[in-house]
């Protein structure tokens, strides 16, 4: 059994920041359990882009406003709390933030807690032990 606090997380490895967003790893690939989870928050008034070309991401809202953009479709979509979307096709997309959003995240293959963000709005692919 795992059990973590946030708190805990604070100011440790496992709170990651890179520009407008900020993300606190709760679960890693480390642990073992195939998938990692993440309490990730976006700052009001920003805009960020993403792209996840190794991951799939499942993302819930539960605080905060703002917008999704599918960048391949142009399709938008609001986000609030009770929220849910994912990116189960790799799809590069934006995140505009009106009111700062927190966002439960679940990535798989799981990140290891180092990553951040390259040119392309991407996570590293994973690295096969």
């Amino acid at each position: 059994m795992i059990v973590r606090t946030t708190a805990e997380i604070t100011g440790t490895e496992r709170d990651v920041s890179d520009g407008a967003w900020r993300s606190k790893r709760i679960i890693l690939a480390g642990d073992g359990v195939g998938f990692s989870f993440h309490e990730t928050t976006i700052d009001a008034n920003s805009v960020s882009e993403f792209h996840y070309q190794h991951h799939v991401e499942a993302v819930w809202v539960v605080e905060g406003s703002g917008s999704l953009t599918n960048l391949e479709t142009g399709e938008k979509y609001r986000l609030g709390p009770g929220t849910m979307y994912l990116l189960d096709g790799h799809e590069r997309h934006r995140v505009t933030c009106d009111e700062q959003l927190r966002m439960l995240c679940v990535f798989n293959p799981p990140v290891t807690g180092t990553e951040v963000h390259d040119e392309t709005g991407a996570y590293p692919p994973p690295q096969i032990a």
